[in-house]
């Protein structure tokens, strides 16, 4: 797996700053995955994907599919104790079928630590 410098570069200052669980997102060009992971013991705790038969059965547009992703990774970790997690886009800009998915777990209960995160408690 090759690894460019934009994704470096997001999980380092990930992992140094947050001791959260991690939202992981991969795309491909047909599908897209999300997966909670911990990294202190290394598994897995939950994960959504296009490929699952239960989500993939309807006939939806990209950005649909991502939200519903979006929304099926929130209750999967809330229901497994997950509330708060550092969200790790990889090597994907902030927008698009990203943003989609990211709104989409917010709105569903999932906390997210971030760069506004930290700048609300550099100012507090």
């Amino acid at each position: 797996m090759v690894i460019n410098n934009r994704q470096k570069r997001t999980r380092f200052k990930l992992k140094k700053i947050s001791k959260r669980n991690r939202l992981s997102v991969f795309k491909s060009n047909n599908h897209l995955y999300a997966q909670i992971i911990n990294d202190e013991k290394g598994i897995t705790i939950a994960s959504a994907s296009t490929v699952e038969k239960k989500i993939s059965d309807e006939k939806l547009t990209r950005k649909e599919f991502a939200e519903k992703i979006g929304k099926e990774i929130a209750k999967r970790s809330i229901a497994k104790g997950v509330k708060e997690v550092a969200f790790d886009k990889g090597k994907y800009k902030y927008h698009g079928i990203i943003k989609i998915l990211a709104d989409a777990a917010r709105t569903e209960g999932l906390n997210f630590w971030g760069k506004k995160c930290l700048i609300m408690k550099i100012k507090n």
